[in-house]
């Protein structure tokens, strides 16, 4: 009776070893614990990185969307201050050759006026008066080269004999003549003038040889 019963006890005790080792092996929930937390922080950590991701696109967008503006807004202001420049300018030439033209026709107008009053003299001119007409046409061209001479004009050289220059001469004829140089001016048909070195119209000339 005592062995049956000492067999007894060791099959329980076999029986509680076999439970206590079945239940020592699912003893790692802390550790699948620490994984989920793990794996929650890092969803977490994604979570907020794709947020500031957003967040710095959304910032980003809108400075360019503000530079946009602001260089858009500083070529309007460009564009409206060259228009302005632009008429500025073409009214200040206008008021330029204007002004030009006032000085010119200011100093020309008492000329015109010994005109007129030639034309009328003329009118009642007789035999005796002749000669005081061509005074008179004397004096008005006189005139007429000090205005010329007030407006800076000058008379281009073109002499008889002077070397023909195309720059500042028209040749229109030529002659031969052994009295004259080569390449030299024979006759002027119409005089030249010039103004601060430049040709406002060129001498007509006849080129001797």
């Amino acid at each position: 009776m005592k062995k049956k019963h000492d067999k007894k006890d060791a099959s329980e005790e076999e029986f509680v070893v076999m439970d206590d080792v079945q239940a020592e092996e699912p003893l790692q929930f802390p550790e699948d614990e620490e994984e989920t937390e793990e794996s929650e922080e890092e969803t977490g950590a994604s979570d907020e990185n794709t947020e500031e991701g957003a967040e710095d696109a959304s910032a980003e967008e809108d400075a360019s969307a503000k530079e946009l503006a602001e260089m858009k807004d500083r070529y309007m202001r460009l564009l409206a201050e060259y228009d302005n420049f632009r008429r500025r300018t073409q009214k200040e030439k206008e008021g330029i050759y204007a002004d030009a033209i006032a000085e010119v026709v200011k100093e020309w107008l008492p000329l015109v006026d010994d005109i007129e009053r030639a034309v009328a003299s003329s009118e009642s001119m007789d035999e005796n008066s002749v000669e005081k007409v061509a005074e008179g046409i004397k004096l008005i061209g006189k005139q007429a080269g000090n205005v010329l001479s007030k407006l800076g004009v000058e008379e281009i050289s073109s002499g008889e004999g002077e070397t023909f220059d195309p720059n500042l001469h028209e040749a229109v004829m030529h002659v031969e003549d052994d009295s004259l140089p080569e390449q030299s001016i024979a006759q002027v048909f119409q005089k030249g003038y010039s103004c601060k070195g430049r040709v406002i119209r060129h001498s007509v000339v006849k080129v001797a040889n």
